[in-house]
């Protein structure tokens, strides 16, 4: 009788403790999916790139991407010709910024001394655009 108390005693320490360690391993993978960032740049050009499209600023694609108006803001206030001025997107999904970035407006690869990126019309103005993404690893990968 002593025996089964202890086995049933035994087995719901481990049960609980197996309940225990899921519920904060599952904690440990949701702060994972946030701890993604995404960084989006924007500067001045001069030139366009003879095979670059030129999207404007008003472009719906381009609004539904969250920080590139901050961006191309920024870049036409700081007259960021030099140097790119940054937004960063700290959040659950942010990393998904960087391929709507590229996969939803008219990306190009530049060659040789060309940026790559978005280039925008804003009023007067050409912005290239682009992002990064990265995600901060807690336990090895494989």
């Amino acid at each position: 009788m002593i025996r089964g108390k202890d086995v049933a005693l035994s087995v719901l320490v481990v049960g609980t403790a197996a309940a225990v360690g899921y519920a904060l391993r599952a904690e440990r993978t949701r702060e994972a999916s946030a701890r993604s960032k995404a960084d989006i740049g924007a500067r001045i050009v001069d030139d366009v790139p003879d095979g670059a499209t030129v999207v404007d600023a008003s472009s719906h694609a381009l609004s539904e991407i969250p920080g590139t108006r901050r961006a191309i803001v920024r870049a036409i206030r700081n007259e960021a010709r030099d140097e790119w001025e940054h937004v960063t997107l700290d959040r659950d999904g942010a990393w998904s910024v960087v391929d709507r970035l590229r996969r939803s407006l008219p990306y190009y690869d530049g060659e040789g001394g060309e940026y790559n990126g978005v280039y925008v019309r804003y009023d007067d103005r050409v912005v290239v655009l682009d992002a990064i993404g990265w995600a901060r690893l807690e336990e090895p990968a494989y």
